[in-house]
């Protein structure tokens, strides 16, 4: 299978047809979430790819690609970047459309503080293994430590308001999570790329090496918990609490408005 013919089947199918079930009932600030986070995906992930490429902890076959190769990484994996992205933003938006808003909000100061402690630790632990360079555990350690990072700002942020949505965050991490995992397993199969077992655990779940399954749950949770984010009342009043409360230069409640007015134009509404 080439990798274009993966993406094709399992990301630009699959991505126009939820556009065509959800388009009619999307707000703009949804669109401009899902914008964010494909810009963010590309540059984020971009050297982080490039160095696994880089050190041969995956690789893919070069007959099976179109040949344009950006840094080490070909053309293909940047538009997977995209398209995965695009992709979980549309199953959130059709989840969002089919779920009910959870009522009663609570803040909860300290379940914020317990779960940016927890992913801290996790982190640490896998910096730890990854500089000592614990040669099996490599992948897996490298995802944990690039994943990480941006979803302790997340959980800094919102812990409590991802909680207070946990329904519509299972039914969007589970399936896609599940779905890409399975997809990525069949392209490992049929040779498109290949995760080399020397820097891996050795641990599969059926033909799929646990690393990858780590990686679809990880990106999509982050990509989720943004999106929920960017979208919830409850994310708006808390930074708009924010943007009252620290710093009171003319600059820095100039840089506030811009991001209030750009990620939430008209408010926050969620379908």
């Amino acid at each position: 299978m080439t990798y274009s013919g993966f993406l094709l089947f399992f990301l630009i199918i699959p991505v126009l047809i939820l556009f065509t079930l959800t388009w009619r009932h999307s707000h703009k600030s949804f669109w401009i979430a899902v914008l964010v986070h494909m810009i963010l995906a590309v540059v984020y992930t971009t050297p982080w790819d490039n160095y696994l490429v880089a050190t041969h902890v995956w690789y893919y076959d070069p007959k099976l690609i179109s040949g344009i190769v950006l840094g080490y990484v070909p053309l293909e994996e940047y538009t997977f970047f995209l398209l995965q992205t695009l992709s979980v933003g549309l199953w959130w938006q059709f989840v969002a459309q089919r779920t009910a808003l959870a009522a009663d909000f609570k803040p909860s100061l300290r379940l914020r503080a317990f779960s940016v402690i927890l992913a801290a630790l996790i982190w640490i632990g896998a910096a730890f293994v990854f500089l000592i360079r614990l040669k099996q555990m490599t992948y897996l350690s490298i995802i944990l430590f690039w994943a990480i990072p941006p979803i302790i700002p997340q959980l800094y942020f919102g812990a409590d308001i991802l909680w207070h949505q946990r329904k519509l965050l299972v039914w969007t991490i589970l399936p896609v999570g599940l779905y890409l995992s399975l997809a990525d397993s069949l392209a490992i199969e049929s040779g498109t790329w290949t995760i080399n077992p020397a820097q891996s655990t050795g641990i599969f779940i059926g033909k799929l090496p646990l690393e990858e399954a780590v990686f679809f749950f990880a990106t999509v949770t982050l990509l989720s918990f943004g999106i929920t984010l960017l979208m919830e009342k409850e994310s708006r009043v808390r930074w708009m609490d924010i943007k009252g409360s620290v710093g009171d230069s003319k600059a820095s409640y100039k840089l506030k408005s811009v991001v209030t007015r750009l990620i939430w134009p008209e408010g926050v509404k969620r379908y």
